[in-house]
């Protein structure tokens, strides 16, 4: 689709960019079951559960990154110099998500310069946001990849990831996509008894020794929504630190099938407390020098991701990518190791936004609504976890515009279909646009079909200012074919 608008900039900005031209682009495996191992105890030193982390020392003050959405004088929101509300002229007219490419290149930088003096892995968590277009970006930045499933490590190789960057987690992991894991070459982490014979299995059918990392629980709380924790004891990740001896035995009883190269933790996501990091770190090392003891050569520490971001917009100064390897870094340095980081939320989330339009306006006589045609079906988060994302109109309200407020609602017919409650905003007209700030990671790659409201088309904003679609909206048309030929 060809646009003749213009793209106009804040006035304080140079001289307009147009708009360029949107560019549209039964498995037959057997398991073969594994002997019961025969293990030694633990050391008496490590199989006490080590002490819960404690916080220790004050958080870092740093400045924070530059982002790529604001408010100009002229009250209209813009993305790296582009109006918003333009965009929204040449989109398509229906919810859609906008990205900005620069602010995902500064993210990645923020991450390489964090690590200068490390050997070490950038692993994208692919989960967090899985368009084509941004892996195939994180990738020629030098980024390896973080996966959850067998569908996830296809689209890795896709994307041009270098399969001996990647890292295939997951607590039920299958023989087919393990067996996809073995053949490709990747890290895959063991996360329990049955993981592991079917990583053995898996190397058995591939005729490939798979390079294996412990996924160790630390049982450190990482102070987050419990939904988003995975490193503490309830936790379905990990095997328990004091079995640690039997995973050891397990792995030395496969020399053909298993090369044990590094232990693997993740304590969950949203964190803001790098110090968190550093406990955990700590506790890892302790179990790598007992690893190495025992005959191990293993040259990885994967501390996982979760860097957690300002959501609120409230100016807070967060940790940022570098304090974060600082709490890590003597640590890493000072056992010869290659540290794997796994970022995803701090990659991604700030980059985009999810743009609606404002259907109208209610009130129910005690609660205010602003319905949107955008949805639950397209963002879930603040349904699923609570959670808070800014939300702000797109341009300057009337001056008689009467400041209420809302609860921000969707059309799906569900009571918990929200994107924000209790916001307080000028009341908008009908049309005007809005938008759901941070919207990058656990956004789009948790869309639904609900309410038949199909997944939305992904524009980004390029270095030169045109925007350019990235994945195309799914269609009627779309969920009809599923059923051809049946």
């Amino acid at each position: 689709m060809a646009a003749s608008n213009l793209l106009s900039q804040p006035p304080a900005l140079p001289h307009t960019k147009p708009l360029h031209r949107l560019k549209l682009s039964s498995n037959p495996f057997a398991t073969a079951l594994i002997s019961p191992f025969k293990c030694k105890p633990l050391p008496a030193a490590l199989r006490a559960r080590p002490p819960r982390a404690i916080l220790s020392t004050p958080e870092p003050q740093t400045q924070k990154l530059e982002h790529c959405f604001s408010k100009s004088g002229d009250g209209f929101l813009y993305c790296e110099g582009v109006k918003v509300e333009q965009v929204m002229e040449v989109a398509e007219k229906r919810p859609f998500y906008l990205y900005s490419k620069p602010q995902i290149k500064r993210n990645v930088e923020a991450y390489k310069e964090a690590l200068e003096g490390l050997n070490s892995i950038i692993g994208y968590a692919i989960k967090a946001n899985n368009n084509l277009k941004i892996l195939e970006l994180l990738q020629s930045l030098g980024c390896g990849a973080v996966l959850v499933s067998g569908n996830e490590l296809r689209l890795a190789l896709q994307a041009g990831f270098d399969p001996t960057r990647c890292v295939f987690n997951g607590n039920g992991k299958i023989l087919e996509d393990l067996v996809l894991a073995a053949q490709a070459g990747v890290f895959v982490n063991i996360d329990s008894e049955f993981d592991l014979e079917n990583i053995v299995s898996a190397a058995r059918i591939s005729g490939k020794k798979v390079n294996v990392l412990l996924r160790i629980n630390p049982d450190v709380d990482p102070q987050v929504h419990p939904y988003v924790a995975t490193g503490n004891k309830n936790s379905k990740f990990g095997i328990r630190n004091e079995k640690l001896q039997w995973f050891l035995d397990a792995v030395k009883a496969h020399p053909k099938e298993l090369k044990l190269v590094g232990a693997h933790c993740h304590l969950g996501s949203t964190i803001t407390k790098v110090d968190i990091f550093r406990d955990a770190a700590v506790l890892m090392v302790n179990y790598i020098d007992e690893i190495r003891s025992q005959g191990f050569e293993i040259d990885y520490l994967n501390i996982g991701g979760g860097l957690g971001i300002d959501y609120y917009h409230t100016g807070a100064v967060l940790p940022t990518p570098r304090d974060l390897i600082d709490t890590v870094r003597e640590l890493v340095l000072s056992r010869k190791l290659n540290l794997i980081i796994e970022p995803g939320r701090s990659l991604i989330a700030n980059t985009c936004c999810f743009v609606n339009r404002v259907t109208g306006v209610k009130t129910n006589g005690t609660k205010n609504f602003v319905v949107i045609d955008g949805s639950m079906a397209e963002l879930i988060r603040p349904s699923l976890y609570g959670a808070y994302q800014h939300i702000e109109l797109v341009s300057p309200s009337p001056p008689n515009a009467e400041v209420s407020t809302f609860d921000i609602v969707g059309p799906v017919c569900e009571s918990a279909d929200f994107l924000g409650k209790d916001r307080e905003l000028p009341t908008p007209t009908k049309g005007s646009g809005l938008v759901v700030h941070d919207a990058g990671a656990y956004c789009m790659s948790m869309a639904s079909t609900y309410n038949l409201k199909m997944r939305p088309p992904e524009y980004w904003v390029e270095e030169d200012g045109s925007v350019s679609k990235i994945r195309h909206g799914e269609t009627f048309e779309d969920h009809l074919r599923l059923f051809e030929g049946l």
